[in-house]
């Protein structure tokens, strides 16, 4: 098989025929039209639109649509090659695009995996075929918001948002924050606690529902002027007494919190965009040194071994991350071992602080120069820190739970 013309940002696989043609796709987007625009979403901290138009002109919007329902039909692990490639050339388009994704995928092949009823499968099946429906035909955008200031984005508590049963469908009331692609999603994917009356508020009934982006009692506020990934526009959204339909539901009742444990692999698709920006520091690093950058001057910096041996180390360090990445989604799939799931936290962790480290050390080896805004350097430094604060799995949650998975088994408690 002839090789790629270029080496994608998971590094060399044994791709499929699909995945040859998609990682083309996205690698030619991503060069000729993302990266040139980058600058601008990040100086104005406003929405990527027009890669969105590029996106639904190529079909990307449906990528993990499946095909029989007009989507490309993308699993898993092809999805997240796209988004480490699209990552490469515009951090805030992989990010926000990673939303409306997870919006199909979750709903799609990863819903395949979970346990359900016959009922809830035939519930499931007629509802996402409304919501692919709009995707596929409409190219609508939808996002997914999940944080609200506590424990809940974590998977630590129920969600404050919260969804009443009423006659038709459901009212919801309640909150979000750092809600990406605000003001440009035509539907949000809230996840919220359906609210039983006197119950106790459960994390076993949390809710996923689609909010139509032009629903009553639905606002958009605050300001957005963050340090990175400035282009995902990740305001406050608030919910006060907004009905939504049956049909709405992205999930069947209890199933969210069901898919949460038997698919941890869900919350991964951040990182492959932090594995993006992390290659183009490092090809910039190289082109750079070289004297290689276009409309730069042609001054060679490679021939001083202090550089050299920064190169080497960052090369070390992306390939490592690589490797963990590719072998993570490689073995991605409903209710991993053990193992696999130390892997998987393993490399989230590595990739979200690798990438930062290695715009650390672009940056030195570089020089001042590489902290001036008319060359990237600077602006996928700032993106690469943000990874590592990004719920459900923080840097911090990841350490946490690896230490605490690998020293107790499930039920085991210490004597008191």
């Amino acid at each position: 098989m002839t090789p790629l013309p270029f080496t994608p940002a998971v590094g060399d696989m044994d791709f499929t025929p699909k995945q040859r043609r998609l990682l083309t796709l996205a690698h030619d987007l991503g060069r000729d039209k993302f990266a040139a625009r980058a600058a601008q979403w990040d100086q104005t901290a406003t929405f990527p639109f027009a890669n969105y138009d590029d996106l639904r002109e190529a079909g990307l919007l449906k990528l993990c649509v499946p095909e029989s329902h007009g989507g490309l039909g993308a699993d898993y692990t092809t999805y997240m090659m796209l988004a480490a490639e699209i990552g490469r050339f515009c951090g805030a388009t992989a990010l926000t695009w990673n939303m409306h994704i997870c919006s199909t995928m979750w709903t799609g092949v990863l819903a395949d995996g979970i346990d359900m009823t016959a009922e809830q499968r035939a519930e499931h099946a007629v509802r996402r075929e409304l919501h692919f429906g709009r995707i596929v035909n409409d190219g609508a955008i939808y996002a997914q918001p999940f944080s609200e200031g506590t424990a809940a984005a974590a998977g630590r508590a129920p969600f404050g948002t919260t969804a009443r049963k009423v006659d038709g469908g459901w009212l919801i009331n309640g909150r979000k924050i750092w809600a990406s692609l605000s003001g440009a999603a035509d539907y949000y994917g809230v996840l919220c606690t359906e609210d039983k009356g006197n119950q106790h508020p459960d994390a076993r009934d949390t809710l996923y529902i689609s909010v139509p982006a032009t629903s009553e009692g639905f606002s958009i506020s605050g300001e957005w002027d963050p340090l990175g990934m400035r282009g995902t526009v990740s305001r406050n959204l608030a919910f006060k007494d907004v009905f939504v339909s049956d049909a709405e539901q992205l999930m069947p009742r209890g199933i969210y919190f069901k898919g949460a444990q038997t698919w941890p692999a869900m919350f991964f698709t951040l990182s492959p965009t932090y594995l993006g920006v992390a290659n183009a520091a490092y090809d910039f690093t190289v082109q750079y040194l070289r004297g290689e950058v276009p409309g730069e001057p042609p001054i060679k910096r490679r021939q001083f071994p202090t550089k050299q041996i920064t190169v080497a180390q960052m090369r070390i360090q992306l390939e490592a991350m690589k490797s963990l990445f590719s072998r993570a989604i490689l073995e991605a799939k409903p209710n991993p071992s053990k193992d696999e799931k130390m892997r998987l936290y393993a490399a989230h962790y590595s990739v979200m602080e690798g990438a930062n480290d290695i715009c650390r050390l672009a940056i030195r080896t570089c020089g001042g120069q590489s902290m001036l805004k008319h060359l990237p350097l600077e602006r996928l430094y700032r993106d690469s820190r943000c990874g590592a604060l990004m719920l459900p799995w923080t840097a911090e949650l990841i350490l946490d739970r690896m230490g605490r998975e690998t020293l107790y088994e499930p039920g085991e408690k210490d004597e008191s």
